[in-house]
């Protein structure tokens, strides 16, 4: 796989963010993906988003599989840790790199045949075991990189540009997310910035698994009306249960909307989200309200958008597993290997 450099200029005057860094400084290499694609404005976005929250790029480690939605990590932060692994199998190397280093951000981004296909087993363990993680699924209902087949989240009777038409139930990755023990999970469309960054923002402050089902419409092989993924279906089912501001915990925590009409969720590292209700009954704190809300609206074609369900709560791999607090990879011989009083002292324990 090839990639073009950008060119290396930049305006002098550029706004620079807390870390004397500018937008360009978490830009990627040049797409390679078609004109319009989706997955660009994914891209586009996980840059202002890392970029507003002076996020420092060597601290990223992002991850993917295959796919169109796997050349993703090429276009954002090029200075960032970065590994491209087999088709369906991102969340055991992600499984992986965080066991060894706890102390970076992970984002993996991955497709709706990543992961409701070849990886939905991968998928399921790696929310059961609830790794500190941002996960992406860039969902567009069909397998755009092998020429356009329906995808396992295309919904029954959606039809691709070529006229195939899914005859099977949609696996819906936010449901999944939610009954698994995902702590975050909020889907989006790829052409909603002002939803789409602060989620991001917020999923990468959350401690836990976050994920995150964002709508991306494939402009080559499934942009049709008879496509429930398609732009036109897209926009006109699109539902936004909450409008988002995410605050960060450096800056005096406003909010311009009416009172009594906003839910204020704080993280865990004291930057906050603002929830703009559209229906004063929803609240994110409740799973079986979050299903309900997600299956009521897909039944009348909908597709409900924003942050469906959040519980911080939760406790993550590492604190399961009661880890060594320091990072795996910096531990050294003497830590990894206590010799053998260490093991006779351990074997007795199951005698």
């Amino acid at each position: 796989m090839s990639y073009i450099s950008k060119p290396k200029f930049k305006h002098p005057l550029l706004k620079t963010n807390d870390l004397g860094l500018t937008r360009r400084d978490y830009e990627g290499s040049l797409t390679t993906l078609c004109g319009g694609c989706g997955h660009d404005s994914i891209s586009a976005a996980i840059i202002q988003a890392a970029a507003e929250m002076s996020l420092e790029p060597h601290r990223v480690a992002k991850i993917s599989g295959i796919g169109c939605s796997s050349k993703i990590p090429a276009y954002f932060l090029s200075k960032a840790n970065g590994f491209n692994s087999v088709h369906g199998r991102m969340p055991s190397v992600a499984t992986g790199a965080n066991i060894a280093n706890k102390e970076l951000y992970y984002v993996g981004i991955s497709g709706d045949g990543d992961s409701a296909s070849i990886g939905l087993g991968q998928f399921c363990h790696i929310v059961r075991r609830r790794i500190n993680m941002l996960y992406i699924v860039a969902n567009n209902g069909t397998y755009g990189l092998t020429k356009g087949q329906l995808s396992a989240t295309a919904d029954l009777g959606s039809k691709t540009k070529s006229g195939e038409e899914s005859l099977y139930d949609a696996i819906d990755l936010a449901t999944l997310a939610i009954e698994l023990g995902a702590s975050f999970v909020a889907r989006s469309f790829s052409g909603d910035k002002k939803q789409l960054v602060p989620l991001l923002q917020a999923g990468l402050k959350h401690k836990g698994f976050a994920f995150i089902d964002i709508i991306s419409p494939c402009v080559t092989f499934n942009n049709t009306d008879a496509s429930t993924h398609g732009y036109k279906n897209t926009w006109d089912s699109y539902v936004a249960l909450s409008a988002i501001d995410y605050v960060p915990m450096r800056k005096e925590i406003t909010t311009s909307y009416a009172p009594g009409r906003v839910k204020e969720i704080t993280l865990h590292d004291g930057s906050a989200i603002h929830l703009h209700k559209t229906s004063d009954d929803y609240d994110p704190y409740d799973k079986e309200n979050a299903l309900h809300h997600i299956n009521a609206y897909k039944k009348q074609g909908k597709i409900a958008t924003g942050l469906l369900y959040i519980n911080q709560t939760t406790s993550d791999l590492h604190e399961i597993q009661d880890t060594f607090d320091k990072p795996f990879n910096s531990l050294g011989n003497i830590e990894l290997c206590p010799g053998n009083a260490a093991l006779t002292n351990i074997n007795d324990t199951f005698r």
